[in-house]
């Protein structure tokens, strides 16, 4: 039966093993926590009460008296040490996101440097070896000049002067005739250093453009479910059965939807991106408001805030309308499109291999929109295969 709803672990035997890794977690979290709150609380200037809670709206700490006042009302208010680990779960992703990066592009320019240097070791060889024969050939050009002098000089002492004049043009023609079969010497070459060094900076820039990433999304791993395994550059997702994310149930996470959002959300303009789905049996893949209820199993529709297309039992494609349309599909995707054009009220959905247009919902947006991604459930390896955001092409226009 087709099931509207946002997908999560629903076997039993998956729900028992997650359930207990859960609860050891949760168990042991707790008792790092009662160890280490020795610190004596702060106090609430206004009450004098100790300041226990963290207002997310007003981005203050609050005492429980502060939390009743009207200024609060439905504000999101959680506990300071809980509002502290998830700033030390952000500080740390985004830390550990800053130094990927860095380590990848310092490898990556050490990797062009001895490249260079290695270039410039094999032409300043080369061009030795072709010096060591020009000054070899030199070499003997000055013995054959130094020969021949010598020879001159003999017939000079030995001979007379008319004679000598006699015999004189017949060895300036033979001196002729050897110097004409013997290459001139060329100058000596030299290391091209302009070549070396000329718009190196340019150079390794554009090559550079091979290794960083130009995914135009970037998941979110605050809002992942804590079985969704990211990669490294947050540019793919797939589920597995361990858990993959911090324990720490931020107000941004997926529980129990499998799903993530993209870092950047939108309220204006056109974008679009392409993601590889591959051989994959199921997955979801659109936009999501704000909004969206993020803690529980909702139906996915445009009323709750999720605009998106979703395939089920590996050839079942569905457009989640309030109803969930089927989609026939001649051709089975490999790679999806998905295009918002904000202000003109539309999400596309296209087979980005063929530009065929799959489904288009129209809609008027008032909120920001973020990219919505379910990869579905491994399903016994089944379904193993990530739903892959492709980089976005990168042309280098030379005047």
């Amino acid at each position: 039966m087709w099931n509207s709803t946002c997908r999560s672990e629903i076997t039993e035997r998956e729900a028992a093993v997650q359930n207990a890794v859960s609860h050891r977690d949760l168990t042991n979290d707790h008792q790092q926590e009662s160890v280490g709150g020795d610190c004596p609380p702060q106090l609430c200037q206004k009450h004098q009460e100790p300041l226990k809670l963290y207002c997310k709206a007003d981005r203050k700490l609050l005492c429980v008296l502060c939390r009743g006042s009207n200024e609060h009302t439905n504000h999101d208010v959680v506990a300071a040490q809980e509002a502290v680990k998830e700033f030390k779960e952000r500080t740390n992703v985004a830390e550990k996101q800053v130094k990927e990066t860095f380590d990848k592009l310092h490898q990556f320019l050490v990797k062009e440097e001895r490249k260079a240097l290695q270039k410039l070791k094999q032409e300043k060889k080369k061009k030795c070896q072709a010096t060591n024969g020009k000054i070899e050939k030199i070499t003997e050009e000055i013995a054959s000049l130094s020969a021949t002098i010598q020879e001159l000089e003999q017939k000079l002492s030995e001979m007379d002067e008319v004679n000598f004049l006699r015999e004189w043009p017949e060895a300036e023609e033979s001196y002729r005739v050897n110097r004409a079969a013997n290459n001139p010497v060329r100058a000596c070459p030299v290391v091209n250093v302009g070549n070396s060094i000329a718009s190196l900076q340019y150079r390794v820039w554009k090559k550079m453009l091979t290794v960083i990433n130009t995914a135009p999304v970037i998941l979110d791993p605050r809002t992942a479910h804590p079985y969704l395994l990211l990669t490294e550059g947050f540019s793919s997702v797939s589920h597995t059965l361990q858990r993959q994310q911090p324990l720490h149930d931020c107000p941004e996470r997926f529980n129990p939807c499998l799903s993530v959002l993209g870092c950047e959300g939108y309220m204006s303009g056109r974008h679009h991106w392409e993601v590889v789905v591959g051989r994959k049996t199921e997955w979801d893949l659109g936009l999501a408001a704000e909004s969206i209820n993020r803690k529980d199993a909702i139906d996915l529709n445009p009323r709750n805030g999720c605009w998106l297309i979703a395939l089920r039992n590996g050839n079942q494609y569905r457009a989640a309308t309030e109803t969930w349309k089927h989609l026939n599909l001649q051709v089975k995707p490999k790679k999806i499109q998905v295009c918002l054009d904000y202000e003109g009220g539309k999400i596309s959905f296209y087979n980005a291999d063929n530009k065929t247009l799959i489904f288009t919902f129209t809609d008027h947006f008032t909120e920001r929109l973020y990219p919505y991604f379910s990869p579905g459930l491994n399903a016994g390896g089944r379904n193993a295969e990530p739903l892959i955001i492709c980089p976005r092409r990168v042309t280098i226009q030379e005047e």
